[in-house]
């Protein structure tokens, strides 16, 4: 038996942009791993501006293929999702990329699919920085629609059964948050990268999946 595969699926948060030393937390993660001749092996499969209903569209292939061994699947799958879902587009009160409702049905039907397969692991939502919106001129993002979109994804793990890290509030209590984004308002840079990371690190039901030990130092808050 070769060893277990984590796919990581998501945006461009899995993608890693913004981190221009360590290529983002799931590449920072991957590299770790590497090290370590028991450790699962990760698939990063970030796609930038992906939402729900794409990663709904290529989940499965994405999954199925990367089993590495004939008639093996992996066991293990990490979701990082919905950020891009809480823009809303033209303009700040105008509609949202997808309705907070469907958005709700949407990941409790993928997790459901995902979790009849394989084990399933959920990370949070990344705050922005509203004052330089819109983003690409025409997409608005909001702390308060980001709360909102990550209380419906927690609340759907939780029905589900299945592993979740809230980012969204953890992250805003850093006194220096801010300064972890890009100047685009969006992306994290190297240390909002760092963080996630080291936060992992840390993560029990994840580790005791991969069958790693949490590391013993304090989680670092900046890179």
């Amino acid at each position: 038996m070769g060893p277990r595969q984590l796919v990581v699926l998501g945006d461009s948060g899995v993608l890693g942009w913004g981190d221009r030393d360590g290529g983002g937390w799931c590449q920072r993660l991957r590299m770790d791993w590497m090290q370590l001749p028991s450790a699962p092996v990760i698939y990063p499969l970030g796609v930038r501006g992906d939402g729900i209903e794409r990663i709904a569209a290529r989940w499965r292939h994405e999954w199925s293929c990367r089993g590495e061994l004939r008639r093996q699947h992996p066991d293990g799958l990490l979701l990082s999702v919905g950020l891009n879902d809480t823009a809303r587009i033209g303009r700040s009160d105008g509609r949202p990329q997808l309705e907070p409702d469907a958005f709700a049905f949407g990941i409790s039907q993928l997790l459901a699919e995902m979790r009849s397969v394989t084990n399933v692991f959920v990370l949070g939502l990344t705050p922005v920085d509203e004052h330089v919106m819109p983003f690409a001129e025409c997409l608005w993002y909001s702390n308060k629609a980001i709360a909102a979109t990550e209380a419906a994804l927690a609340e759907q793990c939780r029905e589900a059964n299945v592993p979740f890290y809230a980012l969204h509030a953890e992250i805003q209590a850093q006194t220096d948050w801010l300064q972890w984004i890009e100047p685009d308002g969006i992306h994290l840079n190297t240390n909002g990268h760092s963080w996630i990371y080291n936060t992992l690190q840390h993560w029990p039901p994840l580790l005791n999946w991969a069958g790693l030990s949490p590391l013993n130092t304090p989680t670092p808050i900046n890179g």
